[in-house]
């Protein structure tokens, strides 16, 4: 039957600082009628991603701010419940970008792919066969370009970007060091994703560790984080050095620069010395490599050439608790809420 209402989860007040329950409100919304090239869908899982937090903020960035009352962002692996677009029918699943809610009405040039239910797990479509593994995947190709025998170091590299970056990269004859939270992550990108190196960036001597772990210096260095991590890294890296900048959680929640002495033009003098590369990117950058992408990942994949970990949420209600985890790295692997029980 077709739902009159959906769930949904709003950005109540703007954070200050770290997000908290009090930024998210629980909400019924009524659905309204189709029009002539829209789709109703029935949401099945959706991605938490960092990004989100700064889509929280007012100010500028490379994407426009959700705005106060307005649902929360997020990509979703999706039921086509009705249509009335002729590229989609009822029982399509889909990925699209619907957010926190159980149902959305969206224009059905907007949705992204169709999921093959025979392919790899629809969930994956969120993370390493989706946005996640994509990003990793196009800023390896179009900026980092890891050579065979080169030193590659990953930031979070227990999660979702940072995994498969190491992996990615090992293929490509590069030496691995991945950077993660704790001693279970470590172990997982030691052992279980198989990087040469794995490193915490919790211990007390960690600038010392990654020095003794690249031994002919960083030729690649794949930033996700920002940080003290950035700072171990700066020192190390080679001539014709590239830095892929991903994201910098660490400072996702800085409500004023940090205190300390100002080191941009040192910064800068590191650039301009050892000829780096260093590029901020947004996945859709590339797009254009999204069908490559689709290929090389999906034959990996059924190859057991990459390897993934899922951190599964049930239910929209316990959306806004595992987000504010995530930005505290309390999440181990992609992030993801399972919003139906089929």
């Amino acid at each position: 039957m077709k739902p009159a209402t959906t769930t949904r989860v709003v950005l109540a007040a703007r954070p200050e600082g770290a997000p908290t329950a009090a930024n998210f409100r629980i909400e019924q919304a009524p659905l309204p009628a189709l029009r002539n090239g829209q789709v109703l869908l029935r949401n099945r899982w959706l991605s938490l991603d960092p990004y989100m937090r700064g889509r929280m903020n007012a100010g500028r960035s490379y994407v426009a701010p959700i705005e106060v009352g307005e649902v929360m962002d997020g990509g979703t692996v999706s039921e086509v419940v009705e249509s009335l677009h002729p590229a989609w029918s009822p029982g399509d699943l889909v990925l699209a970008h619907a957010g926190w809610q159980t149902h959305a009405v969206v224009d059905g040039e907007g949705l992204r792919r169709k999921i093959d239910p025979d392919g790899p797990a629809p969930s994956l479509a969120l993370g390493v066969y989706g946005m996640p593994g994509f990003t990793a995947y196009a800023g390896l190709r179009e900026i980092g370009k890891p050579a065979h025998g080169e030193t590659l170091v990953v930031a979070a590299a227990s999660g979702p970007v940072g995994a498969t970056v190491g992996q990615i990269a090992k293929l490509q004859g590069a030496r691995v060091v991945g950077i993660a939270g704790g001693p279970d992550k470590v172990a997982h990108v030691r052992d279980d994703l198989g990087f040469d190196v794995a490193l915490d960036h919790r211990a007390d001597d960690f600038a010392e560790q990654l020095q003794a772990a690249c031994p002919d210096g960083i030729d690649v260095y794949f930033e996700n984080v920002g940080g003290k991590v950035l700072d171990a890294v700066l020192p190390l890296l080679n001539d014709f050095a590239r830095v892929p900048v991903c994201g910098l959680v660490a400072h996702y929640n800085d409500t004023a620069p940090r205190p300390g002495p100002d080191r941009l033009s040192q910064l800068m003098s590191l650039i301009l010395t050892r000829h780096l590369t260093v590029r901020g990117f947004i996945q859709r950058d590339f797009i254009a490599l999204y069908p490559e992408f689709l290929r090389e990942m999906g034959a990996w994949l059924r190859d057991g050439r990459i390897r993934w970990r899922e951190d599964v949420v049930e239910g929209l209600e316990n959306a806004p608790e595992a987000f504010i985890g995530m930005l505290e790295g309390r999440n181990f692997g992609k992030l993801v809420v399972k919003l139906t029980d089929d």
